[in-house]
């Protein structure tokens, strides 16, 4: 379990669907995330901006990567992101499948 501590699922939204697809391309390319999921169906967001409660419909990014690759991958994600102030949320992964981590520890195991 302690091993699995080193990895990360990043959630982003956006605004589109192109511009999810565009991010999430751009940071497997760059190894900076092994892997990203994306929603492909919209999911309704209800949040407060500038004092207003506003009501949008975005797209998830579920992104898989290393703890050693968060800083720069959040600033690749905020260089691509539309949205003045977009989604970072990071999780730790507590466990998983020892492939499937192996897997995941590649990106920095490989040049980029």
């Amino acid at each position: 379990m302690g091993r699995a501590r080193q990895f990360r699922v990043v959630l982003v939204t956006c605004g589109s669907l192109a511009e999810g697809r565009k991010i999430a391309k751009r940071v497997v390319e760059k190894k900076l995330a092994a892997c990203v999921n994306i929603s492909s169906s919209a999911v309704e967001s209800i949040y407060r901006w500038k004092s207003r409660i506003e009501r949008g419909r975005e797209y998830l990014l579920i992104m898989k990567t290393t703890a050693k690759r968060l800083k720069e991958l959040e600033r690749e994600v905020k260089r691509l992101h539309s949205y003045e102030t977009p989604e970072f949320v990071v999780l730790t992964i507590s466990g998983g499948s020892t492939d499937y981590l192996n897997w995941l520890a590649e990106i920095e195991n490989k040049e980029t």
